[in-house]
């Protein structure tokens, strides 16, 4: 390829998922595509391989957006305490920092040196290529013969050495835009290299049990929202850290003190036997489900061969399943030693009141046009100009109930699982009662307290038992090993229809809600959120209510039961089973437990009122811990879901963005400009009501610059046809992503449930790929003319003060 214009179009036309990531230790490049293109992306890795297009002047229009990204990591406080703890926890080795880079370190860098790093590193000898998914072994080990044999192999530097000294014990105090605190031991544990890993990632996953101390000493007794361990390796090294996290104003010190009890505690009496044969089945239900998702099954196996140095995943399975109850306690003795401890609190900060304004001043633009198009390689551009509807390989069964639940049955044979999705079709701003907001918060927390028939402790147990993962509520669902179904869907079904609902835990729920909601009203986040829905939505509008201290404190358990009884309706039930089951068997299982329950009175109203054109407005949220803007730009529309504009809408947006460098935004805002890092665009078209919404990053001083661009390449799309390569690039965007929207079967089962949910056809992405292809670029301009309106936007920042 002559240039990272071609790469672009090329991935683009893929429709594939596309990105990387830097590590300490390496760099990992990701393409999801469909099977058909598994020759170009081959290609492209080849090329990345083979030569590096580098030069200063392509540097200095990729080093802006790239300070965009530092800048946002910068404005998370998780992302600065992570630095803080490396530098703590690694000093003086090659981990003590991140990869991500800095805005110094990127004004020392220049082109040549990246294309020499490229020279020194990338290599055949010095990399692992994965490929998962629907293909011909054989053709593509020829295909990848043929394109890397002819790249020479390399003779790599010598890694620097890793030389450990011991953790200097540590306080850190820092501040967070999060609605709640964190309060987090971290120690130094075993890399992955170390006979101690295995052991580690259990004793991490009994820490987090919750059934284990950590969780059921603070959470239910009120001390905690919540707890858990976690577990992070390298090569060499680790970090695992306690984490427990608080409500605004509550007792950090006090609570990291428990924290620290309970892992003495942990340490002094042993973990439990049971809990850690627990974790091993739920690790070895974990490895299987793995299988169900092409980019997760390659993203295993990438870690476990080209990360942790392993033949297979297997390996790591068979370490851990050889893990025992003393293999467990010695690590935790080992390495949870607070004389090496970091301890850490991060300390929520309520963000300044919201100042806003009525307009929009910025006009000029500040972007070139667009460049020219270029031709693609003939390899890249026989595969990719296919413009077809490919086959759907989702034929689900439907069967609906006599009490009107609906079930959608999908086998696959991939692996040895089975997953359900529930959904219960709801809505908390219309079904709550006036002054009792919060009570749809409360009665979902309360489902983690088991059943009528087996209180928190005995269903955990029960669901650990069989190595299952199962949560009740309006969105309920449960993964489980194939003969494990019917006994998951008997306590799940338990769980749903018949909650404990305990009066004592309700009191502890109330209590914990009250003091989360009382952070939540103050943060940056919950007042960005607000101030868009107050630009976008009339006054009295029911998204406009809120959930405050008192409404919580009010509520009583008859209050829950009575929203239960009225929300929780078979009728408004729609439930995906996907997994190795025959729909006949599923039908059996899901009647059996799910089949009587009853429902009582007329259907609620779910569906929100249509609501007019939104007038424009500016308002700014004050974020001190950013020094990045987060910026939303949103407004209503006139059209709903059965307005056939939908598809000229969704078509044109995949002209504007969603294909990194290959679609108008992010060229003009992040290659040319240099502006922000990400941008995405999505119209939200539903049945009464739909928004249009653009999101981007980017310093203060450009916040208006950046809009200027976005309101020019709106215009532009009402004004000026899209060319016949945009019209086709975004055309083959959304072919691909039939195919892609299948590669996993949780996502298969989002889009059953998506679709029967919002009254669609179960195979309406072939309905819309079929209208996709008929569309013209007049009928793309005249739906953005007709409905969308540029200068119109409710404009939100968060963060510094826009300029």
């Amino acid at each position: 390829m002559k240039n990272q214009t071609q790469l672009a179009d090329i991935t683009a036309s893929m429709g594939g998922d596309f990105n990387a990531d830097t590590r300490q230790s390496l760099t990992q490049y990701f393409f999801t595509v469909p099977s058909e293109d598994i020759d170009v992306a081959l290609h492209i890795e080849a090329l990345r391989m083979k030569s590096l297009l580098s030069t200063d002047s392509l540097w200095e229009n990729e080093r802006g957006a790239i300070e965009q990204e530092v800048a946002q990591d910068l404005s998370n406080p998780q992302y600065i305490f992570y630095s803080k703890l490396l530098e703590a926890m690694f000093k003086g080795t090659p981990y003590s920092h991140d990869a991500l880079g800095t805005r110094p370190s990127f004004d020392k860098t220049t082109g040549p040196m990246l294309k020499e790093f490229h020279d020194t590193w990338y290599a055949p000898n010095n990399a692992i290529l994965v490929v998962v998914g629907d293909l011909q072994p054989q053709k593509v080990l020829d295909e990848v013969k043929t394109l890397f044999e002819p790249i020479p192999s390399r003779t790599l530097p010598q890694r620097a050495e890793i030389n450990l000294e011991p953790v200097k014990p540590d306080t850190l105090n820092l501040t967070t835009d999060l609605p709640y605190g964190l309060a987090i031991i971290s120690f130094r544990m075993p890399g992955n290299d170390s006979p101690d890993y295995a052991a580690s990632q259990i004793l991490s996953d009994v820490l987090s049990n919750q059934r284990g101390n950590l969780y059921s000493k603070l959470v239910p007794e009120g001390k905690a929202l919540y707890a858990g361990f976690q577990y992070a390796n390298l090569p060499k090294s680790g970090l695992g850290f306690a984490l427990a996290v608080f409500p605004k104003d509550a007792d950090s010190k006090s609570l990291i003190n428990e924290v620290q009890l309970i892992l003495n505690d942990e340490v002094k009496n042993g973990l439990s036997a049971d809990l850690v044969e627990a974790e091993k089945r739920h690790e070895l239900s974990s490895f299987e489900f793995q299988k169900n998702s092409v980019s997760g099954l390659a993203s295993i196996w990438s870690e476990a061969v080209a990360a942790e140095g392993k033949q297979s995943p297997d390996e790591d399975l068979t370490e851990l399943q050889k893990v025992t109850v003393d293999d467990v306690n010695r690590v935790a003795a080992k390495y949870l030693n607070f004389e090496h401890a970091i301890y850490t609190v991060l300390t929520p900060q309520s963000s300044g009141k919201p100042i806003s304004k009525n307009s929009f001043g910025g006009k000029e633009s500040f972007a070139p046009k667009n460049p020219k198009e270029v031709a693609l390689p003939d390899w890249a551009a026989k595969a990719l100009g296919r413009l077809s509807v490919p086959a759907s390989v989702v034929n689900p069964v439907v069967t609906e109930f006599p009490n009107g639940l609906k079930l959608i049955v999908q086998p696959e044979t991939v692996s040895n699982t089975i997953s359900l999705y529930g959904k219960i079709k709801n809505n908390s701003d219309l079904q709550t009662p006036k002054g009792k907001e919060g009570v749809a918060s409360v009665l979902d927390q309360l489902f983690s307290y088991g059943s009528k028939t087996l209180d928190r402790v005995a269903y955990q147990k029960a669901l650990d038992d069989i190595g299952a993962e199962a949560s009740a509520g309006t969105d309920f669902s449960l993964s489980t090993l194939a003969d494990k179904f019917e006994d998951g869907v008997k306590l799940l079904a338990d769980n749903e229809l018949n909650p404990a609902l305990p009066e004592r835990a309700f009191k502890v729920v109330r209590m914990q809600t009250a003091a989360a909601v009382n952070g939540e009203l103050k943060s940056p986040d919950y007042l960005t959120s607000k101030a868009l829905s107050t630009g976008l939505y009339p006054i009295d509008d029911p998204v406009q209510r809120e959930t405050t201290p008192e409404s919580v404190d009010s509520l009583t358990i008859n209050d829950v039961k009575d929203y239960y009884s009225k929300v929780y309706r078979p009728d408004q039930t729609t439930i995906v089973v996907i997994g190795n089951i025959i729909p006949e068997k599923a039908k059996e299982i899901v009647g059996k437990y799910l089949g009587n329950w009853k429902t009582e009175g007329p259907k609620p109203l779910t569906e929100l009122p249509a609501v007019p054109l939104n007038k424009p407005s500016i308002s700014a949220v004050p974020d001190e811990s950013r020094v990045q803007d987060k910026v939303i730009l949103g407004e209503t529309l006139q059209l709903t879901r059965d307005n056939p504009d939908f598809y000229s809408l969704q078509l044109g947006n995949h002209v504007l963005g969603g294909a990194f460098y290959a679609t108008r935004f992010y060229k003009d805002l992040r290659e040319n400009a240099g502006l922000v890092y990400y941008v995405s665009s999505s119209f939200n078209i539903g049945k009464t009501r739909s928004t249009y919404e653009v999101e981007y990053g980017c310093d203060p001083q450009n916040v208006s610059k950046a809009r200027s661009i976005v309101a020019r390449d709106l215009q532009q799309m009402q004004t000026t046809l899209v060319t016949q390569h945009e019209l086709e690039q975004a055309k083959a965007m959304l072919m691909r992503e039939l195919p892609l929207s299948e590669s996993s079967l949780s996502s298969i089962a989002r889009g059953l449930m998506s679709r029967s949910v919002n009254g669609l056809p179960l195979n309406e992405p072939t309905i819309a790929a079929k209208k996709y292809l008929q569309l013209s670029a007049e009928d793309i301009k005249n739906a953005f003319n007709k409905w969308v309106r540029p200068m119109d936007f409710v404009q939100v920042t968060e963060g510094p003060n826009p300029q």
